[in-house]
C-alpha cells in the first residue's frame, strides 16, 4: 500500500501551472481535497456571488480530475482539523498546497503544521501571484508601499517561467475517503434566485478561463482605452477566473506580454493584484481599518440613521438618479461583476457624494462580486477613499455625469437602466438636467455641487 499525497485546494482550482499537483503527482497517488472553511479564526466568509462561482468551479474541476483518473474530495469545517484527520487516516506524510496570504489562511497553515507535528509535512508552493509577496525590496531593504516603484521592480523580473503542463494522469489512492455532496453545501441561491442571470454571462472552470484568455488576446492592445469605455467589450473579464485560480497570472502574462508596449496597461493591472497582496501582507488589518490615521476620525454619515440607510440602499439597488452609477450597480447585481471604470465611479459616489464609510461599500462588493478578492477589494476601496497607503486624494471627487459623457456610456446605461432606453445621447448622461428624464426614473438623491461641498467640508475637519 502506497500512502497518498494530499493536495489541499483553495483559490487554485486548476490543473495547469499548479505546482502542488505537479509535485504530488510525481510522488504517487494523489488525493485532491477542498475544504469549505468558514470556521478558521479571522476567516472572512465568502460572499454570496463568490459561493455561486465556487459551486460551478468545483464541479468543473471534479470533471477534469475524473478525466485524469482522479476525483475531488469535499469536506466542510475547519481546514486544519479535517486535513490532519485525513492525513492520519490514510497515512499521508505530505500535504501539498499553494501559498495563500490572507490572514485566515496564514492562521490555517500555521494551525495545520502544529496539528501534523512530525507525522506529516505541509509543503507550500508558489503560483498564485507573479512573485511571492515580500519578494521585492526597496533600496533600504523594506517592502514597497507605493505602486509605481513596485511595478518597475517587478517588471524587471519578468517574464515568469513558462507554465507547467497539467499532469497527464493522476494515480488514485487505494481507498477514497467519504466526500460531501456538492449540492448539499447549498452554495447556490434558491428563493429568490438572485443569480439566475449569472449563467448568461459566466462559465466557471479552467477550460472557460483558457477560452476567455484566448478571446481577449487580440483585444489586449485596445485595453488602455477600452478599460474606460463601459459600452465597449474591450476588457478581459478574467478577474473571477484569476481569483479562483482557474488560471495562473503567469499564464496570462506569457500569453499577453509578447505584444509589446501596447499591452503594458493591461499587464499593470495584473501587477496591481500582486501589489494589493503585498499591501495586505504588510498591513493585515487593511480590510477593516483606514491606513491613514487622520481618516480614522473622519465624520462619515452614520448608516444606522434611517436617512443615511435609505441613501445606501438606493446606491445598492441602482436608484440614485445618476445613470452611470445606477447602471453599474444594476450590472453588479445582475451579473456579479462591474466594468473597471464604473467600479471607480460607483465607489467614489458612495464615499464622496453620500459620505458613507468606504467599508460599507467594500462589504457590499465582497458579497456581490464573483471576483471579490480580499486584497484587491480592500486596496481599491482605500485608493478611492484617499485613506490608503498609496491612494487617490480625497479632494479629487469624480463627477459621475461628466465621467459618463466623457467615456461614452450611453449604450451601457440603456442596457442596464431600462427606464432610460429611449433617451438619446447626449441627454442620457443627465436626463434630469436636460429635461429628458422619464417619470419612471427617479430624481437625483443629492445634487453634485451639494455633495461635493459636503464632502470637502467633512474633509476639512480631519485635514
Amino acid at each position: 500500500m502506497i500512502a497518498p499525497t494530499i493536495v489541499w485546494l483553495r483559490r487554485d482550482l486548476r490543473l495547469s501551472d499548479q505546482a502542488a499537483f505537479a509535485a504530488a503527482a510525481a510522488q504517487g497517488p494523489v488525493m485532491p481535497v477542498y475544504v469549505l472553511d468558514d470556521e478558521t479564526p479571522k476567516h472572512r466568509i465568502m460572499g454570496g456571488a463568490s459561493r455561486w462561482w465556487l459551486h460551478h468551479s468545483l464541479k468543473s474541476l471534479d470533471t477534469d480530475l475524473r478525466a485524469k483518473g482522479s476525483r475531488l474530495v469535499l469536506r466542510r469545517g475547519k481546514a486544519a482539523d479535517i486535513l490532519a484527520e485525513l492525513a492520519a487516516e490514510h497515512g499521508a506524510t505530505e500535504i501539498h498546497a499553494l501559498h495563500h496570504y490572507e490572514p485566515w489562511w496564514l492562521n490555517a497553515q500555521k494551525d495545520l503544521r502544529a496539528k501534523l507535528n512530525d507525522n506529516a509535512e505541509l509543503v507550500l508552493h508558489h503560483g498564485n501571484y507573479l512573485l511571492p509577496p515580500g519578494t521585492l525590496k526597496t533600496g533600504s531593504g523594506g517592502p514597497y508601499k507605493i505602486y509605481t516603484p513596485f511595478w518597475k521592480s517587478l517588471n524587471e523580473r519578468m517574464p515568469p517561467a513558462p507554465a507547467m503542463a497539467p499532469p497527464k494522469a493522476l494515480d488514485s489512492p487505494d481507498a477514497w475517503p467519504d466526500s460531501d455532496v456538492l449540492d448539499d453545501w447549498n452554495l447556490l441561491p434558491t428563493k429568490p434566485d438572485w443569480a439566475k442571470g449569472f449563467t448568461d454571462h459566466w462559465t466557471p472552470g479552467e477550460q472557460a478561463a483558457q477560452d476567455s484568455l484566448e478571446a481577449f488576446v487580440d483585444k489586449a492592445v485596445q485595453y488602455d482605452e477600452g478599460r474606460n469605455l463601459p459600452s465597449e467589450q474591450l476588457v478581459s473579464r478574467l478577474s473571477p477566473h484569476l481569483h479562483f485560480g482557474e488560471m495562473s497570472p503567469a499564464t496570462i502574462w506569457n500569453r499577453i506580454a509578447g505584444q509589446g508596449a501596447k499591452v503594458e496597461t493591461y499587464l499593470k493591472e495584473i501587477v496591481w493584484r500582486d501589489y494589493a497582496q503585498n499591501v495586505i501582507q504588510q498591513f493585515p488589518q487593511y480590510g477593516g481599518e483606514s491606513y491613514r490615521e487622520k481618516f480614522r476620525a473622519f465624520p462619515w454619515r452614520d448608516i444606522s440613521d434611517p436617512k443615511v440607510r435609505k441613501d445606501y440602499d438606493a446606491w445598492c439597488r441602482g436608484q440614485t438618479g445618476y445613470p452611470i452609477v445606477d447602471a453599474g450597480m444594476r450590472e453588479l447585481w445582475a451579473t456579479g461583476w462591474m466594468h473597471n471604470r464604473v467600479r471607480m465611479i460607483t465607489a467614489s459616489f458612495l464615499i464622496k457624494h453620500l459620505l458613507i464609510d468606504w467599508r460599507e461599500g467594500e462589504k457590499w462588493f465582497w458579497d456581490t462580486l464573483v471576483d471579490a478578492d480580499f486584497a484587491s477589494n480592500s486596496v481599491n476601496w482605500q485608493w478611492t477613499s484617499g485613506t490608503g497607503v498609496d491612494s487617490n486624494m480625497f479632494v479629487r471627487i469624480m463627477a459621475p455625469l461628466t465621467q459618463s459623457e466623457k467615456f461614452n456610456a450611453g449604450d451601457y446605461i440603456r442596457k442596464w437602466v431600462p427606464e432610460l432606453v429611449d433617451v438619446s445621447d447626449p441627454y442620457i448622461h443627465d436626463p434630469e438636467e436636460s429635461g429628458a428624464k422619464p417619470p419612471s426614473y427617479r430624481s437625483k438623491i443629492i445634487a453634485h455641487k451639494e455633495a461635493r461641498a459636503r464632502a470637502l467640508d467633512a474633509y476639512a475637519k480631519v485635514k
